[in-house]
């Protein structure tokens, strides 16, 4: 933070490049149109930029029962649980994640290049968001401030969830208004969130039909567990893959899996049909449905009161 810089300045910063310059205006023209046309909670959140001169923010570890498909969660002051922790090192994080190895716990280490600090902190646009590409930049932006709007304290898996629709959604329309109707990056945005949308289907099903295998089995055998793994990809390139219009999800037939892994995928993907089943009743508006969703900020069951709705 100490190298935190304004967007004006960072524009006659010679150590960056003139496309690093131009997606900076491009994220702020997304902050603009998040606060705007969305409504989301207007604070000082991405009106600065810090280079950081390394590839990642941080890096995340992620931990799951080995036996039960149920996320490890580490405990914070004033935000609650969480299914990951972050780490400044990348040392630091796998050191992190070989000791829940030792417990025994699967694991997942993943460099990430945004994150929110919920409003406790005034957040940047980092150089490490700047790699991504333009429409997802501007996804990334809307996601996160999100974050700051509505955030319900030991629900991660909902807030995230929440905030991958209203992100797709939002980067949609900021297209719409950006290009117009025949725009290509908008049809390229519609054709991912499609495969999202497909792509959430997809691992939900899996999810609980993997939990209910979990819960079945009288002895702990590695082997049946990883075929368990290995149909669950062979489902993917036989039954999803087809249908796909992108390639954003050609690499999940090539992970390895372990419930680590799946977590990652049920925190930010599981379920998003119930936030659209909303959306679809709300006439497809969406300031209307982002002002529903934060009638759930004080729910002790928001995914409950999200299908209740």
């Amino acid at each position: 933070m100490s190298d935190r810089q304004s967007i004006e300045d960072a524009q006659n910063d010679s150590n960056l490049n003139q496309e690093q310059k131009r997606k900076l205006l491009l994220s702020q023209k997304a902050r603009d149109f998040a606060f705007n046309e969305l409504k989301l909670k207007k604070t000082d959140n991405y009106g600065t930029f810090i280079n950081l001169n390394r590839p990642y923010v941080s890096w995340v570890v992620h931990a799951a029962h080995k036996w039960e498909l149920k996320n490890y969660e580490w405990s914070y002051p004033f935000i609650g649980k969480m299914p990951y922790k972050g780490f400044f090192s990348e040392k630091e994080a796998e050191i992190e994640a070989q000791e829940m190895q030792r417990q025994g716990f699967d694991t997942l280490v993943r460099g990430v290049s945004a994150y929110s600090t919920l409003g406790y902190f005034t957040d940047s646009v980092l150089s490490t968001m700047l790699r991504y590409k333009d429409h997802d930049l501007v996804n990334t932006i809307i996601h996160e401030i999100v974050h700051t709007t509505l955030y319900i304290k030991n629900n991660a898996d909902f807030n995230e969830q929440l905030a991958v629709f209203i992100g797709n959604k939002g980067t949609e329309l900021f297209y719409k208004q950006l290009e117009g109707d025949q725009s290509a990056t908008l049809k390229t945005i519609q054709n991912e969130n499609h495969d999202d949308f497909l792509f959430s289907k997809f691992i939900s099903d899996k999810v609980i039909k993997l939990r209910e295998w979990y819960t079945q089995q009288n002895t702990q055998n590695d082997q049946d567990r990883e075929d368990q793994f290995r149909q669950i990809k062979t489902n993917f390139t036989t039954e999803l893959a087809p249908k796909l219009k992108t390639q954003n999800y050609k690499k999940f037939s090539e992970q390895k899996l372990n419930n680590a892994y799946l977590g990652l995928h049920t925190t930010y993907m599981q379920n998003l049909d119930d936030f659209e089943t909303v959306f679809q009743k709300l006439d497809k508006n969406l300031v209307h449905f982002i002002e529903v969703m934060k009638t759930l900020e004080k729910s002790k069951d928001p995914r409950q009161d999200l299908k209740n709705l």
